[in-house]
């Protein structure tokens, strides 16, 4: 019995393109991994099979480089991946009212993916915009200078 593809064609025609600007296939690994993810939302141990001859890699290579990265996941997320930093600089300035309030809101804890698979909860060690604590990212939007109230019109663009 045959097996799905996870990478469509599309996918893999957008990893091929990235091979006109780079000396050897593997050095477009990450793109390809974020590519896969962009498509997917994550990228499974099939993915990594699949991957491993566009890029002439093994998938042991490029799974010790997708698990290098926070940004690549290596296991089912939801739609939506919400980033709460707590570095010294956000826990100085509010952090564990906003880590409180989004837990209670989102009805999980980091690590975890709400029940209607709309976000996923992870720490981030440090956004770099400490001078706007506490901060976080949603997706690719970063959001700073979070107070617990402000949360709700946040977390409602993300249906």
């Amino acid at each position: 019995m045959a097996t799905e593809q996870v990478i469509s064609n599309e996918a893999r025609q957008e990893i091929e393109q990235l091979f006109h600007h780079l000396p050897h296939k593997q050095a477009a690994c990450i793109d390809a991994l974020k590519v896969v993810q962009k498509y997917n939302r994550w990228v499974s141990d099939q993915a990594l099979q699949e991957l491993a001859p566009i890029l002439e890699m093994s998938p042991h290579e490029i799974d010790s480089v997708a698990t290098f990265y926070n940004i690549i996941f290596r296991r089912p997320v939801g739609r939506h991946v919400v980033y709460l930093c707590n570095s010294v600089s956000c826990y100085i300035m509010g952090y564990e009212g906003i880590y409180k309030a989004l837990k209670e809101k989102l009805q999980i804890d980091f690590g975890q993916t709400t029940k209607d698979d709309r976000y996923t909860f992870l720490p981030i060690p440090c956004l770099g915009t400490c001078d706007h604590a506490p901060a976080m990212i949603i997706d690719k939007d970063l959001y700073r200078d979070l107070k617990p109230e402000t949360l709700d019109a946040i977390l409602a663009k993300y249906e």
